[in-house]
């Protein structure tokens, strides 16, 4: 399934894009967020750690009060003691394990050390959410970062069994005293929580900056905590050397084609689709190869090998609540994008008496299949296009014509020419095909007009000068800022929904879906198939989720959202006892921190005072 993430523009979800998947495996890439021009987290250090009561505190010799009920058998993991150490916004965190989550403070300098001497300092690019709030640059931030590692069980159904480290990163409140801890999460599965809490200036209003320390975490199976790895390269881990296929929620296409989590179409198998290139039984074959290749990788890869089946979300929901009761919360207030708001949803399904103030952007409808999810996104995706072809053609520079459905067909038709003849770049040895334009459309449909220009300089150099050297220099750009999440996007995704249909009832949905998104088309179709061969799989079926107690949950949904179509978020809503949906008319995957100050100062409202906006809200445009 896809799931989304969040940076305005990209998001990730799980969902489209097998074929996609399989192919980008060579080259890796992650879902990515909104990019407002397209995605976290961090705690006070020092003295105020064990003093502000909003931080993950560290719990005296397991004795804290902790807020909340404790579930039977989960003690000593509700009333751990926490060893924070001061980071840098931009520091990576040491690879968590079972010893460094149990780490004595004396412990905590050399892991502050290793920290330090291996990050990696992250751009907030296009790389995983929802919207990016304030400037498009990257700016310093000056907030005070702290990072901590946490113990968990790796099966809540033997909880004293073997135990994994979640890795948590909280960003301290601008304000100077915050009024609680806000958990963030950008989508996928398998963007990191940890990266996004480092673009969380760049990514949110000040006012919410100022009201909450921001806490992001990397859930089971992702980034710094106890991962999903599928490449003996240590520096190439989870997700690298994977092929992430979706199917679902949102996944974010990566500039080598495959679907990130949380959000886009695969463009290898998207342009195939295009240009009518493959059959089914070439692309099923093509797919199940790949798959079989990336399963047995990441079983060699992953430690512990039980890991690859207990990544699901109602496990990370569970984290999620043992790390609401370290901080010191009695309810968890949440900001979840993209694939962010199914686990958020999970979680309020698990928890509603735990449940605090949650906003969900762009959601994911956990009553569908992957299958029904994968089409939906894949006809958001189309329909995105023709919005921006509509808006070329009453833009000055645009090398389409005729109207909107011969303005489509003249992109159709690049793309079939491309895959024939790559186009020329500046570099005698990168050449562009019809699969890197359609990643490239994923990419900037997954942000807003406001940042549509450039796509057609590149389209009037590709269509009149063949000449594809703008694609290449997009893709470089984007390529810098993702989270790497392939292989746990697989994991989750496969867990979360069983395996549904056979190769008929495939076949009939290929069918389908190149009829009804001709270009997006190949990457809506076959999660069941990988999942299938990937061989971790759950039997939860897609079911409503009412989280009948829990607080008002306010959802946002955007109309022009390719990656959680409009559809997902109204039906949420409506799904929820509590639910309320706040719609904003815009494009772009999700709306909070872009351009829609009514959005922007609707959300703080509800998060920062309680209150909700007027039922039936719609935000339009800029305003």
């Amino acid at each position: 399934m896809t799931r989304t993430l969040r940076r305005r523009p990209v998001d990730s979800g799980r969902a489209i894009a097998a074929q996609a998947s399989a192919e980008s495996s060579k080259t890796g890439g992650p879902p990515r967020r909104r990019r407002t021009s397209i995605g976290v987290l961090a705690v006070l250090v020092g003295g105020c750690l064990s003093a502000c009561g909003t931080g993950l505190a560290p719990a005296a010799g397991g004795s804290a009060t902790v807020p909340g009920p404790i579930p039977s058998g989960l003690e000593s993991f509700y009333r751990q003691a926490v060893n924070w150490y001061p980071c840098a916004a931009t520091d990576g965190m040491e690879k968590a394990s079972g010893k460094t989550a149990q780490a004595s403070a004396s412990t905590t300098t050399a892991a502050t050390a290793s920290a330090q001497a291996t990050a990696t300092p992250s751009s907030d690019g296009a790389s995983g959410a929802t919207g990016t709030a304030g400037s498009s640059e990257e700016e310093t931030d000056t907030a005070t970062f702290s990072c901590a590692v946490i113990t968990v069980p790796l099966d809540y159904a033997n909880p004293k069994g073997e135990t994994i480290s979640i890795a948590v990163k909280k960003r301290a409140a601008t304000g100077g005293h915050a009024q609680g801890a806000l958990f963030i999460n950008p989508g996928g599965p398998g963007d990191s929580g940890v990266s996004f809490a480092e673009r969380a200036g760049n990514a949110f209003t000040p006012d919410l900056l100022s009201a909450y320390d921001i806490i992001g975490f990397d859930p089971r199976g992702v980034g710094s905590s106890t991962a999903i790895t599928c490449s003996s390269d240590d520096d190439s881990s989870s997700g690298t050397a994977e092929p992430s296929a979706s199917a679902g929620a949102t996944a974010s296409p990566s500039a080598s084609g495959t679907p990130s989590a949380g959000t886009e179409p695969s463009p290898e198998s998207s342009a195939e689709a295009a240009s009518g290139g493959e059959s089914y039984e070439e692309w099923a074959e093509s797919t199940r190869q790949s798959f079989q290749e990336l399963t047995e990788q990441c079983a060699s890869h992953t430690e512990p090998a039980a890991l690859l089946d207990h990544v699901d979300t109602v496990s990370a929901a569970r984290d999620l609540d043992i790390l609401r009761a370290l901080a010191g919360q009695e309810k968890l207030n949440y900001l979840g994008f993209s694939y962010g708001t199914y686990l958020a949803s999970v979680y309020a399904e698990t928890f509603p008496g735990n449940t605090g103030r949650m906003v969900l952007d762009g959601a994911i409808d956990p009553s569908l299949s992957l299958a029904e999810q994968g089409l939906g996104q894949a006809k958001g995706f189309e329909q995105a296009l023709r919005t921006y072809v509509d808006y070329c053609q009453n833009s000055a520079g645009c090398p389409l014509s005729g109207g909107t459905d011969a303005g489509v067909q003249q992109i159709r038709d690049l793309i079939t020419s491309a895959n024939s003849t790559p186009l020329a770049t500046g570099d005698p040895n990168r050449t562009v095909t019809g699969s890197d334009i359609v990643a490239a459309l994923s990419e900037y449909l997954y942000t807003t007009e406001q940042n549509w220009e450039p796509l057609n300089k590149a389209l009037d150099q590709a269509i009149n000068h063949r000449d594809g050297s703008a694609f290449v220099a997009s893709e470089e750009q984007d390529s810098s800022s993702k989270d790497d999440g392939g292989g746990a996007f697989q994991a989750v995704t496969c867990l979360d929904y069983p395996v549904e249909g056979d190769k008929t009832t495939w076949a009939a949905q290929y069918e389908q879906a190149q009829r009804e998104a001709p270009i997006f088309g190949n990457t809506a179709v076959g999660m069941d198939l990988v999942c299938s061969v990937w061989g971790h799989n759950g039997t939860r079926k897609p079911t409503q989720i009412h989280a009948r107690g829990a607080a008002p949950i306010l959802v946002v949904g955007t109309t022009g959202d390719p990656a959680t179509p409009y559809a997902w978020s109204k039906s949420l809503a409506e799904q929820l006892d509590s639910g309320q949906l706040l719609t904003w008319e815009g494009n772009g995957h999700t709306a909070y921190g872009g351009d829609a100050s009514c959005v922007n100062d609707a959300v703080d409202a509800y998060l920062i005072s309680g209150t909700m906006p007027k039922k039936g809200l719609t935000c339009h445009g800029n305003e």
